[in-house]
């Protein structure tokens, strides 16, 4: 006859027994799920890309990715994804991208590839070839100029960006996307008139309230700020829970020497959206300006008491004497 008093022991080590198994066993799953790959016969350019994307480092995927270029079962889109992988090996990248154009010469996707891949390279002439053989490929696809935009922009070229930006538009008007990104270039380029009209063109397209705030900060970087201000008031009215519209207009404000609006403003901003640090910082700064070194010293304590990990980049944004 067995001791009662040892059957809730005897019980408990079988459920942690039990429960081990079950761990092991997940366990077991896992590991084949990631090492059955390894042993398969790899002549499918699908296990290659597989074992790539659970690699790392650009010299382990180096020895699966660029055996493609020479395997007849790799589509284009398997080699475009391949360079992909290897954008940080720009030259083995060009290959397999060569390689995808020779087998389907008529993707769009490639040429873009290709260029921004020629880009990496620093490679300005195969750049321009790789756009212009997109643009023939698709002329109405705004893409081409899009990707132009971009590269012009991350080097500085405000100029060449917008003159992208109008081409891609006329291949899309209406676009909201494209037509803000159109609008705030030519604001930065000083043609803020233009800059109103594709706002306006955006009317229904775009929420109205997003729009209204897009119009002030055209006027506020002009200095029309009281005519900001209206419009950034309006942008809350309609949308009083749009953090981006109380943020312009506590800046707009401030513009305009209303430092009490200003503060009540970015303070609403904060409360819409607690995860972005630049209502209170931009008040710590303002505050800073107006001489109002206790209050800056309060926000700024605020900011990094909310955001301790981000502390160096708060006491960056707002320096206090």
């Amino acid at each position: 006859m067995s001791d009662p008093s040892n059957e809730p022991g005897e019980r408990s080590g079988r459920r942690r027994s039990q429960g081990l198994r079950g761990v092991l066993w997940v366990c077991g799953v896992a590991l084949a799920i990631h090492v059955i790959p390894l042993f398969l016969p790899r002549d499918m350019p699908e296990q290659e890309l597989a074992i790539a994307r659970a690699t790392e480092s650009v010299e382990g995927r180096l020895r699966f990715l660029v055996p493609l270029k020479h395997n007849d079962k790799a589509t284009a889109a398997d080699l475009r994804e391949a360079a992909e992988l290897l954008r940080d090996a720009p030259a083995e990248a060009h290959d397999l991208a060569l390689e995808a154009e020779r087998r389907d010469p008529n993707a769009l996707e490639t040429q873009l590839l290709l260029a921004r891949i020629c880009d990496r390279e620093r490679m300005t002439r195969c750049v321009d070839q790789s756009l212009e053989k997109a643009r023939k490929l698709a002329p109405a696809d705004p893409r081409p100029e899009l990707l132009r935009a971009d590269l012009s922009e991350q080097k500085g070229d405000v100029e060449g960006a917008t003159e992208a930006l109008s081409r891609a538009y006329s291949r899309t008007p209406g676009d909201p996307l494209i037509g803000v990104r159109y609008g705030r270039l030519l604001s930065r380029m000083g043609k803020p008139e233009d800059a109103l009209k594709v706002f306006t063109s955006l009317e229904g397209k775009v929420p109205a309230a997003r729009l209204l705030v897009e119009q002030g900060l055209v006027l506020s970087k002009e200095g029309r700020s009281r005519e900001a201000v209206g419009l950034l008031q309006q942008a809350v009215q309609k949308d009083p829970k749009l953090a981006e519209g109380h943020f312009q207009l506590g800046i707009a404000w401030f513009q305009l020497g209303n430092e009490t609006a200003a503060e009540e403003a970015l303070r609403q901003a904060d409360r819409l959206d607690v995860s972005d640090t630049r209502a209170l910082a931009t008040l710590c700064t303002l505050q800073v300006k107006a001489g109002r070194l206790e209050g800056a010293r309060l926000t700024r304590t605020d900011l990094e008491r909310r955001f301790p990990q981000r502390m160096d980049a708060i006491r960056e944004q707002c320096r206090l004497p």
